[in-house]
């Protein structure tokens, strides 16, 4: 049964959440439970016929920021303490019958913005990365050949002198259309 006295609390997360290009410097580790409290909502996510095709690795410190700054050369991708690594198993994702399409991506997204999602009801900020060079990522975290690298996101507490951004996103009537073309 809906119930649409919780969904002001749901839209509020939704509208607090952005991406975090700037992380507090002064807070430069993060405890490995508000981690794992983040991973829990990705194990928790749905995916294609519940396969999970996924792995997350964290990585954190001096070295860490190093090699994803290697594989994503901006400035900003250093001030995070911690990063969530997502890594696809397309080998263990459903593809669809009629055309074979393969699910990975998506199902990772969906537990992608899970994490981001948890980590802001946590406080924290985060930042889907998309844009960087696999093939560096891999070399410098030795990812097997059998998972691809999908997503990285920073992880950490907002810089306090950077506040999030407005959003610019498109009226409903742009891209909602009740029947058929």
């Amino acid at each position: 049964m809906a119930n649409i006295e919780t969904y002001p609390r749901f839209i509020s997360l939704v509208q607090e959440r952005y991406s975090c290009r700037a992380y507090d410097l002064g807070r430069d580790t993060l405890d490995h439970d508000l981690i794992s409290a983040v991973l829990d909502a990705a194990r928790l996510a749905p995916s294609a016929c519940n396969r999970q095709p996924w792995l997350f690795m964290v990585v954190e410190g001096e070295e860490a920021r190093e090699k994803v700054f290697a594989a994503y050369g901006r400035d900003w991708i250093r001030t995070a303490p911690a990063y969530i690594i997502a890594l696809g198993r397309p080998a263990q994702a459903w593809h669809r019958p009629a055309d074979a399409h393969d699910h990975t991506d998506i199902d990772l997204a969906i537990a992608c913005e899970h994490i981001c999602l948890a980590a802001t009801a946590l406080g924290l900020g985060t930042c889907w990365v998309c844009n960087f060079d696999p093939a560096v990522l891999r070399r410098e975290f030795n990812i097997p050949a059998e998972l691809v690298p999908v997503a990285i996101i920073p992880i950490g507490y907002p810089a306090p002198d950077s506040p999030a951004t407005a959003k610019n996103r498109k009226p409903a009537s742009e891209i909602i259309r009740w029947g058929s073309f």
